[in-house]
């Protein structure tokens, strides 16, 4: 299919945004009830598309097992988090290879680093994270990455294997205007943005990233990180004039279905109208990008 035919069919395919979430941790417990529920919800706010996250062998085969209840719509990935990276053992390896042969575990991840809270030891985590990079230059499959407080660590691996990289997520940004800018530096990056947009009160963060227009549309990427991270509208941290910008629909959807307790897929809109109304763009021309980006990233059809 060429790029203008599934420009073409994305827009005519409804009147909402056409969204794809590359971040939802719905094989969390707080969506075991009613994960059905969830997923039909999300349809109904005009995502597309949902990739479900593995943090570890468990959680990766539960995102696996939800892909094939919800095919087409639901999509895994598969990896060792770094807060999981204490319980490595080598055999863990043939297991990812297992399930990222799957034709609906479109990524390696979440991987990465995390020295903010330090739950595996730091030479643990480098090492992990290292073995996985390699696995999906290996695989090539993309890389969902999550990092806190490791920057340099990050950008040291990552340059190890520059040459090779298959395209990099980094996973709910919340890292600084110059790392930003400096993971963009691979040609490979894309940054996602989530409801942590609401709760950034530097001056130095994702907001000025985007509003400086330093993350061109061609490398954003929306996620919810539901339930976590809810992306509260009515924030004081967002500006007057991003606010104004919001639909009706999107706030029903947020505030019908999306509370402080749990965040769900179905709030990604708000999201994007918080993207558009930082850049001054339309928020079907960011929702448009972003999806364009995600079927590109993760080799989907629309």
């Amino acid at each position: 299919m060429t790029s203008s035919t599934t420009t073409d069919s994305l827009l005519s395919c409804c009147d909402n945004y056409i969204l794809i979430d590359v971040g939802a941790n719905i094989t969390n417990k707080k969506f075991l009830r009613d994960i059905d529920s969830v997923v039909q919800r999300a349809k109904e706010s005009g995502i597309q598309k949902i990739i479900v996250p593995g943090s570890s062998i468990k959680s990766a085969k539960e995102a696996l097992r939800l892909a094939k209840f919800h095919p087409g719509t639901v999509y895994a990935t598969a990896g060792i988090h770094p807060f999981e990276a204490k319980s490595w053992e080598e055999s863990q390896m043939l297991e990812l290879q297992e399930i990222l042969q799957d034709t609906e575990c479109v990524a390696v991840g979440e991987i990465g680093l995390d020295y903010t809270k330090d739950f595996s030891p730091r030479d643990v985590q480098k090492y992990v994270f290292e073995k996985q990079v390699a696995l999906a230059c290996q695989l090539k499959k993309p890389i969902i990455l999550h990092e806190k407080g490791a920057h340099e660590d990050v950008m040291e691996v990552l340059k190890k294997y520059e040459d090779t990289l298959p395209p990099l997520v980094f996973h709910s940004f919340v890292g600084t205007f110059d790392e930003a800018k400096s993971y963009l530096q691979f040609d490979t990056s894309y940054i996602a943005v989530s409801g942590y947009i609401c709760k950034d009160n530097s001056t130095n963060g994702i907001q000025k990233l985007i509003e400086s227009k330093a993350l061109p549309l061609n490398r954003i990427l929306v996620e919810t990180d539901s339930p976590f991270l809810y992306p509260n509208a009515r924030s004081s941290k967002l500006p007057t004039q991003v606010k104004s910008t919001f639909t009706q629909r999107s706030l029903k959807f947020l505030e019908r279905y999306c509370t402080f307790q749990r965040n769900e897929p179905c709030s990604l809109p708000i999201i994007v109208e918080i993207v558009a109304g930082l850049m001054n763009k339309p928020a079907e021309e960011v929702a448009l990008a972003s999806t364009l980006n995600a079927l590109k990233v993760f080799g989907l059809s629309s």
